[in-house]
């Protein structure tokens, strides 16, 4: 039988600001996390990833590679972010001319179990449990549904 090749789960080459506190285990590598921020345990966030100042990542939560998250943002539990949209049918497999940024502004909060797919997300924006972001959120307020859509403004 053969023997698998493994890999270690750990903290890697990370731009750490002041008072960050991380919950082993968890992976994170060559990403950059600001001032006063909180990652929970079980949590991925991959190279190039930039996780602003007091923002919390609650637990099971994966934040790929051209995530950027503003100041003051809230990741509930099982959120995902893809930055893959199987433009050619399928997987990109490493060919990262096919993967997508996405941006979320300040005071922004992701509900549990939330996918965001590569989108811009403006400030004080709420986006619910299970929902799907499938396009820019351009105005403030509560969006939920798959896709997500504008519930309620919050007249910010």
């Amino acid at each position: 039988m053969a023997e698998p090749k493994l890999l270690k789960v750990g903290i890697k080459d990370v731009d750490f600001g002041e008072n960050v506190t991380v919950v082993e285990p968890a992976n994170l590598y060559e990403c950059t996390i600001g001032d006063d921020s909180f990652v929970g345990p079980f949590v991925e966030i991959q190279r190039g990833a930039v996780i602003g100042q007091n923002c919390r990542i609650q637990s099971h939560v994966f934040i790929c590679d051209l995530v950027e998250i503003g100041d003051d943002c809230f990741i509930s539990h099982g959120a995902m972010f893809i930055n893959d949209l199987f433009k050619g049918g399928g997987p990109a497999r490493g060919n990262t001319d096919h993967y997508r940024g996405t941006v979320l502004g300040r005071n922004v909060s992701i509900g549990t179990n939330a996918t965001v797919l590569p989108v811009k997300i403006c400030d004080n924006v709420v986006v619910g449990a299970g929902s799907v972001v499938t396009k820019d959120i351009t105005q403030p307020g509560i969006y939920a549904g798959n896709p997500a859509v504008l519930i309620r403004s919050l007249g910010i």
